[in-house]
Order: structure tokens, then C-alpha cells, then sequence
């Protein structure tokens, strides 16, 4: 797009004028409105566990879990200060639930996700069913359900929690709403929805109630089996390895109807050629060790060296590679579904000659 006009002093006084009326010459922010490519205010970083980890235990003696409400430090983008916010679209959070703790109940318009870190056997609760959790799992606790956690467990029990919170605030349609109890009371056994729901049937008669997967615990344990069953026989991605994405099974779309989830398998020693697509994604690593490196517009670049349960960001648009040493497992998040609904996603692919990352 050209240059704006020229601001002479006639222009100047017109445009004076017409600002008292909540007035405004689009031609002066034209280049601002609509960018011939994205310039997102995300920047790539990096939290390490180890690092994050005391800090996490240190909030364990200053606030309990009831008090708090939900226990978290929030992991906030230094390109969005004080926004609360990972990427421009999506929160994310590590929170901390000591043994014997429980936090209470509550409902909001915003959808959640719970990727588990550390710990096992603690749980989280959504309308009325109880799930208990392993590192790695991937739960689900849906726009507008009664949900509350707790740790019968004698260990800490940590999991990093992803929300719609921007894209809710940004439609201005935020709900909230405190349980009378701590707990919400349980009309399920422990298990039912995976069980009735996660074994390729549906029950004769289902209805659809809600845009989310009725499936609300994806375990670990399923999800490292799929992936080394298809290692076995799967061409490997150039730019992926193998990319698996969670999904609903009442119509095989994404398990969350805002944020896409996926789990990554890198095989030993693979560097992936170039990618970028327009989802900002957040990483966090479950197994292995390695490096990813990222351009960002300006031209520079920044490579972080991440092991488990780490946390890191790739921009949206950013070219960026992934480097590992052995076979490394990783989780991710983005606002993907959100943008292939609305027709704006687009991916790109390099090679190992082009381009650079930058």
C-alpha cells in the first residue's frame, strides 16, 4: 500500500475540527488497519521449569489454593505487559494444588485447557465427573461448566492452564459465576466419559449439546502409544516429524472450539526444515531434549534450548526449526480452529536451502 498523503496545514486543521465528533480520515491509518503481512506484538520466550519451579512452591506458602481461588503464575508475553496474555489470543498459566488442598468451584464463558507438568493423581472435576490426572494428559474443562480441583495425592500436583480469555474479552461476552460449595457434587463415576465416548462409538440417541469434545481427559498414555504405533509405519513431516491434533469424536473436529491441541514426535537427531503458519503457538515438551530456533521480522534470531516440561512461544508468522538430540515428544496450543473458521489461516514451508529465518 502507498505512503499516506501528505499532512499539510489545511488537512491538519480539517482533521482538528472533526476529532471533537469521534471523527477520524482513515486515509492517515490506513497502513496501520490493514498491514501486507501480520506484525504481531508476541515476541518468542522461553520459561524453564527449573526455573519457574521455585517460584511456583514459593506461592504454595504465601496463598493458599482457597484463598487464591486458583493458584497460578502467569505466564505473560514481554511483547503484551500487563495484558495477561501468552499470545495476542490465548492466556496461559502454571497452576500449583498442594496435597490435601481443593480449588473451589466455579463456572466462566471462557474455555479451558489443562496440560499436567508435574505430579500425579490429584484431579479435576466438570459437571459432575472427577478425572485423575498424569503428566502429559491433555483435560479439557469446557465454556460454562461447574469445575473444581483438588489433591488427594501426597506431592504437589502442577499443570499449565490455556484459555480463550483474549478472543472472549475481545467479543465481550465474559461470564463468570461462584459455586455455593467448594466442591460441585458428583452424578458420574470416574472415567465415564472417556469410556463411553473415547473407544470410537457413540451412544444411539446422543445429542449434541455444546461445540467441545465430550471427552474431557485425553491420557497420556493413549496419546504416546498412537504416536509410536504410527512412527512405525508414517512417513515423517519435514517441517512436523509426526503431528498428531486432538480431536472431537462426535465429527472429528478439534477437541475445543478456540484453541487447537496437538502432540508433536521428533525422532532422534531430526532438524525440521523452516515453517511458519499464522497461529502464535505455546510448546511445552514432555519428553526429550532440544532446540528451536525462530526469526523474528526484524531479522534476528533467537534459539531456545528447552527440555520437559518447560514453556515456550513461537510468534505467529515466524519462521521458525526444530533441533533435537534424541526422540522428543511435544505438546502445543494455538488459536488455530478460530482462524480456519473465519477462512484467515495460511502456512508456509521452507526448505533446507530457503528461506533463511528471518
Amino acid at each position: 500500500m502507498h505512503a499516506p498523503p501528505a499532512v499539510t496545514p489545511e488537512r491538519q486543521e480539517y482533521y482538528d475540527r472533526m476529532a471533537p465528533r469521534n471523527l477520524a480520515p482513515l486515509w492517515e491509518r490506513l497502513r496501520d488497519l490493514i498491514k501486507k503481512e501480520p506484525r504481531p506484538k508476541t515476541q518468542p520466550v522461553h520459561w524453564r521449569y527449573d526455573d519457574v519451579r521455585p517460584f511456583l512452591m514459593e506461592a504454595g506458602k504465601v496463598i493458599s489454593a482457597k484463598e487464591a481461588e486458583r493458584r497460578v503464575l502467569v505466564l505473560e508475553n514481554p511483547g503484551l505487559v500487563g495484558q495477561s496474555r501468552i499470545t495476542g489470543t490465548m492466556y496461559a498459566g502454571l497452576q500449583l494444588i498442594l496435597p490435601g488442598e481443593v480449588a473451589p468451584a466455579h463456572r466462566h464463558s471462557q474455555s479451558a485447557l489443562r496440560f499436567v507438568i508435574e505430579g500425579a493423581d490429584a484431579y479435576t472435576a466438570v459437571d459432575g465427573e472427577k478425572t485423575y490426572m498424569r503428566p502429559g494428559d491433555f483435560v479439557i474443562t469446557p465454556s460454562w461448566t461447574w469445575h473444581d480441583h483438588g489433591n488427594e495425592s501426597d506431592k504437589p500436583m502442577v499443570w499449565m492452564d490455556g484459555l480463550d480469555v483474549p478472543v472472549v474479552e475481545l467479543l465481550d461476552c465474559q461470564f463468570a459465576e461462584g459455586y455455593p460449595d467448594e466442591t460441585h457434587p458428583m452424578t458420574r463415576p470416574v472415567g465415564d466419559s472417556l469410556a463411553r465416548y473415547g473407544a470410537g462409538l457413540m451412544p444411539v440417541g446422543y445429542e449434541r449439546k455444546a461445540m467441545t469434545s465430550p471427552i474431557f481427559n485425553y491420557p497420556y498414555a493413549r496419546t504416546r502409544e498412537a504416536l509410536a504405533r504410527m512412527a512405525a509405519t508414517q512417513a515423517w513431516d519435514p517441517c512436523h516429524g509426526l503431528m498428531l491434533r486432538y480431536v472431537n469424536p462426535v465429527d472429528g473436529g478439534w477437541a475445543m472450539p478456540t484453541m487447537g491441541t496437538f502432540m508433536q514426535l521428533l525422532p532422534k537427531g531430526m532438524t525440521t526444515m523452516p515453517y511458519r503458519s499464522t497461529d502464535a503457538t505455546i510448546v511445552s515438551p514432555v519428553e526429550g531434549t532440544g532446540r528451536t530456533t525462530i526469526g523474528a521480522p526484524d531479522g534476528t534470531r533467537v534459539t531456545f534450548a528447552w527440555g520437559p516440561r518447560d514453556v515456550f512461544v513461537i510468534p505467529g508468522w515466524a519462521w521458525h526449526t526444530h533441533a533435537v538430540d534424541g526422540e522428543a515428544v511435544l505438546f502445543s496450543f494455538s488459536d488455530r480452529p478460530v482462524q480456519e473458521k473465519l477462512g484467515l489461516w495460511r502456512e508456509m514451508r521452507g526448505n533446507a536451502a530457503s528461506p533463511p529465518l528471518a
